[in-house]
């Protein structure tokens, strides 16, 4: 199974100024990162970025800001699923009506809801807490779960490898950023094949 761009959105996790200084390779991470999030706005992809307690441990890292602006939840609980559930999978319109109402022969059909994006790229740090936790707590809602493992560190290695493992036994896909690129664009017939090429090179 592919990545489909269509059906896919990305969520980057706490990538704050207070925590990047002690992560293992923050600076491969974040270049990953920003290349995600560039590849997402060139191909439409919907993209989310979550801070864990801001105030202690900061907004989202400079570098990053430009591209997550008016895209960015605050959370103090290391699985993110509860703020990120109403933007990656909006509940569907209730229909019904009220007292005056047309009967029913004479009413439109209510609308369809919006075809859900239900592959979630995701991406980020802490690997081991709120990274691991976020894609376990989206995979029990019955998203697609394809985890960056080159865009996604703890302080330690040993951690970061015990997230990816548990993560992958759990049904989460593990892939990289130029998977996610590549599989989004598909073909090399793909308008934007050049603008990708570039960022990932």
């Amino acid at each position: 199974m592919l990545l489909d761009a269509e059906e896919s959105q990305l969520v980057l996790v706490d990538y704050q100024q207070r925590l990047m200084p002690s992560i293992h390779e923050a600076e491969q991470v974040m270049g990953n990162a920003i290349r995600l999030a560039r590849i997402a706005q060139l191909l439409q992809v919907p993209l989310w970025s979550t801070e864990e307690n801001p105030e202690g441990l900061g907004g989202t890292v400079e570098a990053l800001q430009p591209l997550v602006a008016g895209r960015v939840l605050a959370k103090m609980a290391f699985d993110a699923t509860s703020v990120l559930l109403p933007r990656l999978k909006p509940a569907p319109r209730a229909q019904g009506g009220n007292a005056r109402s047309l009967p029913k022969h004479l009413q439109k059909a209510a609308p369809a809801p919006v075809a859900g994006r239900d592959s979630v790229v995701l991406a980020g740090c802490e690997a081991h807490v709120c990274l691991m936790q976020t894609a376990l707590g989206l995979l029990e809602e019955e998203m697609d779960v394809w985890v960056v493992t080159d865009a996604c560190s703890s302080r330690s290695e040993r951690n970061r490898d015990a997230a990816f493992d548990r993560l992958a036994a759990a049904g989460a896909e593990l892939v990289t950023t130029e998977m996610v690129a590549f599989e989004w664009l598909r073909d090399a017939g793909h308008p934007r094949f050049k603008d990708v090429l570039t960022i990932v090179k």
